[in-house]
């Protein structure tokens, strides 16, 4: 039993400790990295580096040298090791959210996305190996880790608000509308973009053939598209943002997406016609995670809690 003493402090207004904020911080951190070395794992035809589950060749938790995957194997099993490191700091974020008093509920279930979430993930990628990397597995595989990452920024910015009291708006109700329609084009930007991946010649594995059958060129200007609506969709809410008025946090975050998205925008045009390298692949795929991340942030900024 832990003496009262060691226990992280909360602060008077109920938020967590400083400790166990930055543990929060991490485990988003974690969640973002873990696509950006699936991606890696991806891009690199890495995907059936390890071509068994759980195991990496029968017999072999490890890769041995017999291997035919040449150095493949150590992309994909380095980012077998990663999921340790994410459960690890998994079960970190539930133990200080579980140690804060008073306990607060809605942050002990938040807590639990993560945990579950990646042992969930660790399943789903072994299903994908078994199955040779089927393409709509891979998707899931990305958008999964994506809702990860949601609950993880929730999570950090409830772990910092004064308790869980009564959400106050503190943007115009048609703006907080803007950004609930911002979150869903953001999903549907996410959504469409592993299709156009899984679509082109980065399917996972170069001994694997299944990629999705459409026109890589038809879903990459469908997924242009929906980008250049979520620009509008931003910029809409800067301008309303400006003329309601609105404090300060709010009117930062939206230009921090806006930032963001046009940034991103500009290197997909650009690793399109450049015939999509590996590489600039990869810093795209980045640039969806911290956009993602961004819009998150923003709708939470967009309110407030009632201190309890």
């Amino acid at each position: 039993m832990n003496d009262p003493a060691e226990l992280p402090k909360a602060g008077a207004s109920g938020t967590v400790s400083t400790v166990t904020s930055r543990i929060l911080l991490a485990n988003v951190v974690a969640q973002a990295g873990i696509v950006v070395t699936g991606g890696l794992v991806r891009l690199t035809g890495s995907g059936l580096g390890c071509p068994t589950w759980p195991e990496c060749v029968p017999g072999s938790y490890t890769p041995v040298p017999y291997q035919e995957q040449q150095w493949h194997k150590y992309v994909e099993f380095g980012n077998r090791l990663l999921t340790f490191a994410l459960v690890a700091i998994a079960i970190a974020t539930f133990i200080a959210v579980w140690r804060h008093r008073p306990h607060r509920g809605p942050l002990l279930l938040l807590a639990a996305v993560p945990f579950l979430g990646t042992f969930g993930q660790a399943v789903l990628g072994g299903i994908t190996v078994i199955t040779g990397l089927n393409p709509w597995l891979v998707a899931s595989h990305l958008l999964l880790s994506m809702v990860l990452i949601a609950a993880a920024v929730v999570l950090y910015v409830r772990g910092n608000e004064n308790g869980d009291g009564q959400i106050v708006l503190i943007v115009a109700p048609a703006i907080r509308v803007l950004a609930w329609a911002l979150v869903a084009v953001s999903a549907c930007v996410l959504f469409v973009g592993s299709i156009v991946t899984g679509s082109g010649p980065h399917s996972g594995d170069a001994g694997a053939s299944t990629r999705f059958p459409f026109d890589v060129r038809s879903v990459a200007w469908l997924h242009a598209d929906l980008v250049l609506l979520l620009v509008g969709l931003i910029i809409g809410i800067v301008v309303a943002l400006i003329a309601t008025n609105s404090p300060q946090r709010a009117r930062a975050s939206a230009l921090w997406v806006l930032g963001i998205a046009l940034a991103q925008g500009a290197l997909g045009y650009a690793q399109y016609f450049a015939g999509v390298p590996w590489f600039a692949v990869l810093v795209h795929q980045l640039g969806a995670t911290l956009v993602w991340i961004a819009v998150i942030r923003l709708l939470m900024s967009t309110r407030e809690r009632m201190i309890d």
